[in-house]
């Protein structure tokens, strides 16, 4: 059967909500399984450490080969998690999910764009205030090409999952579109939640970053926006300015120094835990809805 064969055919599975649920469980099942076999074998080999000082074994495991380990993990999981659903349950190609960049190099760099001018006004804006400083830099090009690598399996690996698979399958199902992108945002919100620091306002916003990340793609149906949004977003937010990335510490450029409320620093989640991260994502949502609206209008009804 040939791949134009594959994507004639109806899917297996009718309801799109239905496949994001089976889909969705393939994909937790697959990791924790992995998961749970690379943690034996670092148990294993660290027995010592972890008698002695667990909480210090446990927060190594987010660092280091450790994080590349998992980086690499959730990158090969979700490629092939979506691959065998996509082409044997959706009966469709992977690249229909939105990754042929076709028509919208402009709007990919404008995506890119969009995480740095946040981050920096929102950096600049805990700066004035005092609640920001950087005391040292470290300018090493091998770390920040290590970080870069780390970011793009990250932002290439989430937005295939929760904008290529979810998001276009929830797309299927409701035929208002604003619905789905909210019931995708809550799932890409969900899927952090068990990262370092986590609180209810570093939820809120994790779930306004899943708007804005699939803003586009409910008009488009192409990924290259959110993937470069998400891309330069974890890029400019860790290895350049020294913030954690959801709670995750990476090698970065600037060391930064924090003081004042959590509710305005982000504390121990890092910028995407503040309460001007929310203020500032809520505009920017608000901004690329009315400019998508406009400009897509004529083509796409929700």
């Amino acid at each position: 059967m040939t791949m134009t064969d594959q994507t004639i055919k109806n899917p297996r599975i009718k309801q799109g909500w239905l496949r994001v649920i089976l889909f969705g469980l393939a994909y937790i099942v697959v990791t924790l399984l992995i998961f749970f076999s690379a943690l034996i074998g670092l148990v294993a080999g660290n027995m010592d450490q972890l008698k002695s000082n667990p909480l210090q074994f446990l927060s190594g495991l987010l660092q280091g080969t450790n994080l590349w380990m998992m980086v690499l993990l959730e990158f090969v999981v979700s490629l092939v998690t979506v691959w065998v659903f996509r082409i044997f349950i959706d009966r469709s190609s992977l690249a229909s999910l939105g990754l042929k960049p076709d028509g919208y190099g402009q709007e990919s760099v404008i995506g890119f764009f969009v995480g740095p001018a946040l981050l920096g006004l929102l950096s600049l804006l805990l700066m004035v205030t005092g609640h920001l400083r950087w005391v040292d830099i470290t300018p090493d090009a091998n770390t920040l090409f290590i970080s870069l690598g780390m970011v793009v399996l990250i932002a290439f690996s989430e937005e295939l999952v929760f904008r290529g698979y979810i998001l276009n399958n929830l797309l299927e199902s409701f035929n208002n579109k604003w619905i789905a992108l909210l019931l995708s945002a809550l799932c890409f919100a969900i899927f952090h939640f068990g990262g370092p620091g986590i609180n209810a306002l570093a939820f809120a916003n994790l779930f306004l970053a899943g708007v804005l990340l699939g803003i586009n793609y409910i008009y488009t149906r192409n990924l290259w926006f959110s993937i470069f949004l998400h891309l330069g977003w974890n890029f400019f937010q860790g290895p350049l300015l020294g913030s954690h990335v959801s709670g995750l510490s990476m090698p970065t450029l600037l060391q930064t120094e924090m003081k004042g409320d959590w509710l305005i620093t982000g504390g121990e989640f890092g910028l995407e835990g503040s309460v001007l991260n929310t203020a500032l994502s809520l505009i920017a949502i608000l901004i690329l809805a009315m400019a998508f609206e406009r400009k897509y209008n004529a083509r796409v009804t929700a």
